[in-house]
């Protein structure tokens, strides 16, 4: 009997010894695997167990959570939805998370390793931190002022700092409330199917995700690309370049909409948009100096992150004379993002220079504690500072007398460039109403910020769209905020 005895004893311990392997196996071996199992409940549960963290503005929440009493506990609420969409994103328990919400979803969840007190200190204790905050760069009176200046047209506002690259304001339009996305069940579902049905399209993020023909603000790469390359030695002398203008290779002639383009002075040019002179001077670049231009502004570049991803703004390497004459003046296949334009502007501004543009300004623990903080970094050199400074100039002569003076600010110096841009099949689309500027104070040492503004108004009459008449008021309200709060700054 003990004999036997024994013998079970020694299975059991065997028995024992086989479940421990296995239990070990588990947890060491296929711990992860099982984390990542989408049939793994547990997961989302222990993710929603808990408040998120917040995003701030201007030192206040534009997010918070909302405890639902289900089983996904904690519901993401937004502040001001609409408003701050196009930066926040949306954290759904349905469909995942987008732009902020998903750039800093660690921070924001409390998963990230930095917010531990010690080094690996949740592996060690399988726990997790109170999720963190992300403080960004936006600046409330901006970004309201350019959601009012949209007023639902369909649309977009990039303004940045262009000395640090701070992203001051960063409006798409239509917009939406992700808050009707942040749950589960029909009313989500419901809210999805109808958002991503709407022709308007609000969930698209037209500031950094939609590319359109820049148009005539496209000129100030071409100027920039004609100085640096030496084809204009002077701004002021004529360019040789004739008006009817006839595209290279082709019997079609290039319109102007301003008058006594014939000949003119590449600071006519960006005075009054003249199509023609702009359309010669990429040709007389060439292709390949043109291509090296706009590459320096950032065009072509598919690894812009700010920290969400960016589109890319397309110029074609490889085109015909004509082609290159058009899209020399921001048409043919020449295509940019609103930020992307708000960066050529803030390179003028700069010096030449291009900060690397972002929109997360710094990352917290729950308790205020910096986890990460963004420096500023260079992005390119676009042109030369001697070019700059002559595009300043140039661009200060088109709002003080030229297309953009409705984005003249009194006690400022105000420098833009108006477009208007043709789309669709033989260009019959109504144009896009585009302008973009700098606004520098009479009394500040520096240009306090860069601004782009794109207006697609379906409703509007063709020949009541311009870059002047839809987009500069947008743009002169946005940077007269910009003003105001450097001002405050400089003088608490």
């Amino acid at each position: 009997m003990v004999r036997y005895i024994r013998r079970a004893a020694a299975l059991c311990l065997v028995l024992l010894a086989a479940l421990l392997v296995n239990a070990a196996r588990v947890m060491v071996f296929e711990a992860e695997s099982l984390d990542d199992d989408p049939a793994n409940r547990r997961i989302a549960i222990d993710r929603y167990a808990r408040p998120r963290g917040e995003i701030v503005v201007d030192g206040k929440p534009v997010t918070g959570s909302r405890d639902s009493g289900q089983q996904l506990r904690w519901e993401r609420t937004y502040e001001q939805g609409p408003l701050y969409a196009p930066l926040t994103g949306y954290a759904s328990q349905t469909y995942g998370t987008t732009l902020v919400e998903h750039a800093e979803d660690e921070i924001l969840a409390g998963t990230d390793p930095m917010l531990a007190p010690l080094p690996l200190w949740d592996d060690l204790t399988r726990g997790r931190r109170p999720g963190g905050d992300v403080v960004t760069t936006i600046r409330a009176p901006m970004q309201e002022a350019a959601f009012r200046g949209l007023d639902g047209k369909r649309g977009a506002v990039v303004a940045i700092e262009p000395s640090s690259g701070r992203i001051l304001a960063l409006v798409s339009s239509p917009s939406y409330d992700p808050g009707v996305l942040s749950g589960t069940g029909r009313a989500v579902k419901d809210a999805w199917r109808r958002l991503n049905a709407s022709p308007s399209q609000p969930m698209l993020n037209r500031a950094l995700r939609q590319t359109y023909p820049p148009g005539s603000t496209f000129k100030i790469v071409t100027a920039a690309a004609a100085l640096d390359a030496g084809v204009v030695r002077d701004v002021e002398a004529p360019t040789e370049t004739p008006d009817p203008f006839v595209l290279p290779g082709t019997r079609q002639v290039l319109p102007n909409e301003a008058k006594g383009c014939g000949d003119a002075s590449l600071a006519y040019a960006i005075q009054w948009s003249c199509n023609t002179v702009m359309a010669g001077l990429g040709v007389e670049v060439g292709l390949p100096g043109m291509v090296e231009a706009v590459e320096r502004f950032g065009f072509n570049d598919t690894g812009l992150r700010v920290p969400s991803w960016v589109a890319k703004s397309n110029f074609d390497r490889e085109m015909s004379p004509d082609q290159l004459a058009l899209s020399s003046i921001g048409q043919f296949d020449t295509t940019a993002t609103p930020l992307q334009m708000a960066m050529v502007a803030a390179a003028v501004a700069n010096n030449g220079e291009i900060a690397h543009p972002y929109l997360v300004d710094r990352t917290t623990t729950s308790g205020g504690t910096t986890v990460n903080r963004t420096t500023r970094r260079s992005h390119r050199q676009a042109m030369s500072p001697a070019t700059a400074m002559q595009l300043q100039r140039l661009m200060v002569r088109a709002v003080k007398e030229g297309t953009g003076t409705n984005a003249a600010i009194p006690g400022a110096r105000v420098g833009g460039k108006t477009g208007t841009a043709q789309h669709g099949f033989g260009n019959t689309g109504t144009p896009y109403a585009w302008f973009i500027a700098w606004a520098q104070a009479d009394d500040a040492a520096q240009p306090a910020v860069a601004v782009a503004v794109v207006v697609e108004d379906a409703e509007a009459s063709r020949t009541d769209i311009s870059g002047g008449g839809s987009a500069a008021p947008v743009a002169k309200a946005v940077m007269e905020e910009a003003l105001r709060l450097e001002a405050e700054a400089r003088n608490p």
